[in-house]
């Protein structure tokens, strides 16, 4: 998660915020703490809660955690709080190409590694899930199966799809330029959107602005822009327009996991959390947790990503065939922290290495677009020009780059 430059001089209205001790390098770290928070409560809600895995009634198996882990889908909307305020931040100052190219390194070599795990250990442990068929392998690795209607891999990629059109709508923003004034129109926009999607049924507009998760990355967006600039009634609306329409979205939600965890799961629990949240994330706002400065926490946040991807499927697999062998409560506990071990070497063992390698490979492709549009714009009325060769310093050689000025590394998120 990393921190955009500060305006030396804050839109009317706004206030410039010193760097708290909440900020470590480029990081905000209590947002590292909620990441980690958001993805144990997904884990515990699909390991004690969700009705997969285990033989027995989960609500008997694990009487003293199930019913606080039957909200623990409510954790994804944690999760897409926390991308709206992220994702504004690391955007300021960026060109779609720098937006782009960020995306791309963070989503896909953990999610690539995660489909062929998971393809894996399903086809290759008998008795457990039905194994996907090669073709849905496939347009799964791309990200793209909700649209062409092809199942998931591991059900947790849902939210993946929800992320990837979020990233669409604010790359128009991004396009145009990140400013006070443009990401607070963008919100108001895209509530009013969603709210008429809502209003004339579902459809491909309802789909495209996500009218029931929606709320949450706007509450974010405007989360960071109280963070950035500094409060005021604009700010507070929005939110609070967020908040109302995101206590509906849940409770409808809500209806819909009680098929899975039982009726005697009161609803009252999802407007609490919800409401904890909101709070939560209007401290980090506002500065309440500048003194939050644990230096294990920007690590524990690298992890949450490869534990939400990996943990679903394969924990499922572990239960079905080690729960008459192993104690339930020793499974349960060696699995997260096998799952948290996994994630950690995943990150350092793949996501590190790879991300690198895909920063180079784009940024190298965006820098030959600018250097070879940017040769056509000095030659008009010129043939084709010839092929470009661009190495992987990130530079072009003299003889071939007459635009050298135009390349530039795409910075890191």
């Amino acid at each position: 998660m990393r921190k955009g430059k500060r305006s030396a001089t804050p839109a009317t209205g706004g206030r410039r915020r010193g760097r708290g001790r909440q900020e470590r390098g480029n990081r905000i770290v209590v947002l590292d703490a909620l990441r980690l928070i958001a993805a144990l409560m997904v884990v515990f809600y699909h390991y004690v809660a969700f009705g997969e895995g285990w033989d027995g009634p989960q609500a008997q198996l694990f009487p003293v955690i199930f019913r606080p882990s039957a909200y623990g889908w409510l954790g994804v909307h944690l999760f897409f709080m926390i991308s709206g305020f992220v994702i504004c931040m690391s955007c300021w100052g960026r060109t779609v190409p720098d937006f782009f190219t960020s995306r791309v390194i963070r989503l896909f070599p953990a999610y690539w590694l995660a489909v062929l795990a998971t393809t894996a250990v399903v086809t290759l442990v008998p008795g457990g899930l039905e194994p996907h068929a090669w073709r849905d392998v496939l347009v799964n690795l791309t990200m793209l199966q909700w649209p062409v209607d092809i199942a998931h891999v591991d059900g947790v990629y849902w939210t993946l799809w929800a992320e990837l059109r979020f990233y669409l709508l604010f790359a128009l923003v991004v396009w145009r330029g990140l400013t006070y004034r443009r990401v607070v129109a963008f919100c108001c926009v895209w509530a009013t959107v969603a709210l008429l999607a809502k209003g004339y049924g579902s459809g491909p507009l309802g789909d495209l602005v996500m009218a029931q998760y929606c709320w949450f990355f706007i509450a974010g967006l405007a989360f960071y822009l109280i963070y950035r600039f500094g409060p005021n009634l604009l700010l507070w609306g929005i939110v609070a327009l967020c908040f109302a329409m995101g206590q509906l979205s849940a409770i409808q939600t809500w209806r819909r996991t009680l098929q899975y965890v039982g009726d005697n799961i009161p609803g009252l629990g999802v407007a609490v959390l919800l409401t904890v949240f909101f709070v939560v994330m209007a401290g980090v706002s506002l500065g309440w947790f500048n003194r939050v400065d644990w230096r294990w926490l920007p690590a524990a946040g690298a992890l949450t990503y490869p534990l939400y991807l990996f943990h679903e499927s394969i924990g499922w697999e572990i239960f079905h065939h080690l729960q008459y062998r192993v104690n339930h409560w020793a499974l349960l506990g060696g699995t997260v922290l096998g799952m948290i071990l996994l994630a950690h070497l995943v990150h350092r063992l793949v996501e590190r290495p790879a991300s690198k390698g895909l920063k180079r490979g784009l940024s190298a492709a965006f820098a030959q677009v600018r250097a070879a549009d940017a040769g056509d714009e000095r030659r008009p009325g010129a043939g084709p020009r010839p092929p470009i060769v661009v190495h992987t310093g990130l530079s072009l050689p003299e003889s071939a780059a007459p635009g050298r000025e135009d390349i530039a590394a795409t910075p890191r998120s």
